[in-house]
């Protein structure tokens, strides 16, 4: 997608920094953060939203949730606490139509 600001970041094309890294995601932090810690978790591939996965995904979300549970390490919150949520779809609060996850921590939620 050539408009896809996540795309973008992912590809080098918008100078982040980012906090983890490899072939299938990058994760780095949120420009608006709600946290403490407010960590963005991204596929490199573009996948619109959740529900736009299929079987063949299976092994990319398995993979991503190492990579939360890695980024939760780096930035101190594996065993303080942290959530990790997605909003799907604009009526949940979706504005960037690219698959992703935010990491919230550093503080007590309810």
């Amino acid at each position: 997608m050539d408009d896809c600001i996540f795309c973008k970041i992912s590809k080098g094309e918008i100078p982040t920094e980012f906090l983890y890294e490899d072939d299938r995601a990058v994760a780095f932090d949120d420009i608006n953060p709600e946290a403490p810690v407010h960590v963005i978790i991204i596929p490199r591939e573009h996948i619109p939203s959740f529900n736009d996965l299929g079987p063949e995904h299976k092994d990319l979300l398995g993979h991503l949730s190492l990579v939360m549970k890695e980024v939760a390490r780096l930035k101190g919150v594996q065993e303080s606490g942290y959530r990790i949520l997605t909003n799907c779809g604009t009526g949940a609060g979706q504005v960037v139509f690219h698959l992703h996850f935010h990491l919230l921590g550093g503080k007590r939620f309810r």
